[in-house]
């Protein structure tokens, strides 16, 4: 295993889409406790995460598909990322805990975790590639502006408005006179 943190652990303001995974070298009542409001904070030596981008469970839940299956498939964690970290990855048997960047509130943190908390790596989870859209409003394609679509001649759009409302007058006078024949027999 590897040795507890003796530094913080930097998260920069900003980070997005990574997951910082620690082995929780704890009793299982205790990682439990973890989930409770203000006590995950206090052992990673913060003021504040927000637990609804954190998960605490026993590696043992995931039977067969394993941590690495895990965060690979249902994390969407490239596997040459988990690749270096393989071996502590499988070694964890209690409980793992996963931070997503999210839980920071994009504020840089720095965490102190205690010495039960062993942190074995972080990972970025894949998602969408921006990178090639134009950064200078510039150099969008006309038709990805908005108000970009060719206008109708205004004889065009009148006599489309013409029809639509003379199709809603005829629905409207046909359910008129089908309510009258019905009231009638």
């Amino acid at each position: 295993m590897t040795e507890p943190v003796t530094q913080p652990l930097t998260i920069p303001a900003g980070e997005q889409r990574m997951i910082h995974v620690f082995d929780l070298d704890m009793r299982s009542e205790q990682a439990r406790f973890l989930r409770e409001p203000g006590a995950l904070a206090q052992v990673l030596g913060i003021e504040y995460v927000d637990l609804d981008h954190v998960e605490i469970f026993p590696v043992s839940d995931l039977e067969d598909l394993g941590l690495i299956g895990y965060l690979r498939d249902g994390c969407g964690i490239p596997a040459e990322q988990l690749e270096a970290d393989a071996q502590r990855l499988m070694a964890i048997d209690g409980y793992v805990l996963l931070l997503r960047s999210r839980a920071f509130r994009g504020e840089e943190t720095r965490l102190f975790p205690a010495h039960q908390i062993r942190h074995i790596g972080d990972y970025s989870e894949l998602g969408a590639d921006w990178a090639s859209l134009p950064s200078n409003p510039d150099q969008t394609p006309d038709s990805a502006k908005p108000y970009s679509a060719p206008r109708p001649f205004p004889r065009a759009a009148r006599s489309r408005a013409r029809r639509i409302g003379a199709t809603i007058f005829a629905i409207v006078m046909a359910l008129i006179l089908l309510v009258v024949l019905l009231l009638a027999s």
